[in-house]
């Protein structure tokens, strides 16, 4: 099928129409700037307990998030900070998930300004990876110690629904020796693409498709449309209800994002919560994770540059901080868009998952592994330390790497896990797989240093595990006593 054709048949009007509320989307722009106008000013009394709320782990409405995004007052962000890591610590312990990213294609139909990929773009080099190519890229990963990858993709025919199917099969596949000989393979892969129909998604869903991640980019639609002047992003509510879609198409796993710098943050920060009222409003499930990517500069883009929404450090620590207070429950996902100082800052208030070791250029692992240079990017990285040094980073901080994928594999998605981090249990799962998994990473992958400082984090873990009364009376410390001892003893893939 030749790119025209295939345009025309992807979008499908009737899979919009049918959540939408008398026609209308769930962006109500005046309605937003009308809650970030009248919650200005506020007492400290207020904001105190609206924070309160958030330490219960309920969701914030639109006023009380809108009244955290309006605050001024730097003493009363300090203690948000606070609020913010405790949140987290409650949710979700001291622990931090670690992925990769694997570029399978940069052919594009769209022309979103931002971005490296877009059509037009005649400086970046376009290419699609084979099944040995993408098999080079996945080795390379686990070469590097990680579990879980998610694996992007440009929207383009040639990267269909039916290729990124064969590719996610492609890469589940790969088996690789670690440094001690133990065999490693990718556990959970995570997808980000572009909206599909729920046909599509099905497919992809029996593929074993892990979570579904689409940006919307920006909420507010002038915007949308001036960034995204052709294609089929340009179609602003096709791109709105790709998550709708996917669950209904059975992937109850779904992630937002936007990113920063498009418009003004605080109207986007709206709209990443009016996004996950809607979904929880019509399937019951809000979003598992959430991104916010800021605008960096892009191959060919003067808009990645030249924004005057450009955010700087200190407001996109208040983004993390919000959403952390907004959404307690929500996995957040900063990225090596970031450099390591502001990675280490942001993880503080509230992040769950990095990625490290990462390379974005279509085929750029396997140029790594042969010392290669690599090509022109989809956007800047900013964090080019390798997955050792970062584990060792966050190690020093407290911090203990989790590599699990259990909860996907036991079941617990969807509204199940949402109930579970709600209440703090899957917290409690999450970090006696954390140290299983971590466990494995510091036999197989880690430095001497890395290994030194981790031998020392893992034992105040175990200590702190075996005098918490939730795994006690529920029976789960001989499990995972005897887990902890197999995996020291060379067994792999152990999990609760």
């Amino acid at each position: 099928m030749d790119t025209k054709k295939w345009v025309d048949q992807v979008i499908k009007q009737d899979q919009i129409d049918k959540y939408l509320i008398n026609g209308k989307d769930f962006i109500d722009e005046d309605e937003i700037y009308s809650k970030l106008n009248s919650n200005k000013d506020c007492s400290k009394e207020k904001i105190r307990a609206i924070m309160e709320k958030s330490l219960s782990i309920q969701r914030l409405n639109f006023d009380e998030t809108a009244t955290l995004l309006n605050v001024t007052d730097e003493d009363m962000w300090e203690e948000m900070y606070e609020a913010a890591a405790e949140v987290k610590r409650r949710v979700y312990d001291n622990r931090i998930v670690f992925f990769a990213p694997l570029y399978c294609g940069n052919l594009c139909v769209n022309s979103c300004k931002y971005c490296g990929f877009r059509k037009e773009n005649a400086a970046e080099e376009r290419k699609v990876l084979t099944e040995e190519e993408i098999r080079k890229e996945t080795d390379y990963i686990l070469s590097q110690g990680h579990k879980r990858v998610i694996v992007v993709y440009g929207e383009h025919p040639k990267t269909d629904a039916n290729y990124i199917a064969n590719s996610m099969k492609t890469v589940y596949d790969v088996k690789r020796k670690s440094n001690n000989g133990k065999t490693s393979y990718i556990r959970r892969i995570n997808v980000n693409a572009a909206p599909m129909s729920i046909e599509d998604l099905k497919m992809l869903k029996e593929v074993g498709i892990g979570t579904y991640q689409v940006f919307q980019e920006t909420y507010h639609k002038p915007t949308y449309e001036l960034v995204h002047p052709a294609g089929l992003k340009a179609n602003y509510r096709w791109r709105l209800y790709a998550l709708h879609r996917a669950m209904d198409a059975g992937i109850d796993d779904v992630a937002v994002g936007a990113l920063f710098g498009l418009y003004d943050w605080r109207f986007d920060v709206m709209g990443l919560m009016y996004h996950t009222d809607d979904l929880e409003r019509q399937f019951g499930i809000g979003p598992h994770t959430i991104s916010f990517p800021r605008l960096t500069p892009a191959s060919g883009s003067k808009l990645s540059t030249d924004s005057k929404y450009i955010v700087d450090n200190k407001n996109f620590k208040k983004i993390v901080t919000v959403l952390r207070l907004a959404v307690p429950y929500t996995g957040l996902i900063i990225t090596a868009r970031e450099n390591p100082e502001v990675r280490d800052e942001v993880v503080k208030v509230g992040c769950t998952q990095l990625d490290a070791s990462t390379k974005i250029g279509i085929g750029a692992y396997d140029k790594a592994a042969r010392n290669e240079k690599e090509d022109k990017e989809q956007f800047t990285i900013g964090d080019k330390r390798s997955l050792d040094e970062v584990v060792n980073k966050l190690a020093r901080m407290g911090k203990i790497t989790s590599f699990c994928t259990a909860g996907y594999r036991c079941g617990r998605t969807g509204d199940k896990i949402m109930n579970l981090l709600e209440s703090g249990t899957e917290g409690k799962f999450c970090k006696l797989n954390a140290v299983l998994t971590f466990r494995e990473y510091l036999d197989d992958y880690a430095s001497e240093e890395t290994k030194k400082i981790g031998e020392e984090l893992i034992k105040k873990e175990l200590e702190e595990i075996n005098n918490i009364e939730f795994y006690k009376n529920n029976k789960l410390l001989d499990v995972v006593n005897d887990y902890y001892k197999r995996i020291s003893e060379g067994e792999r893939d152990l999990y609760v």
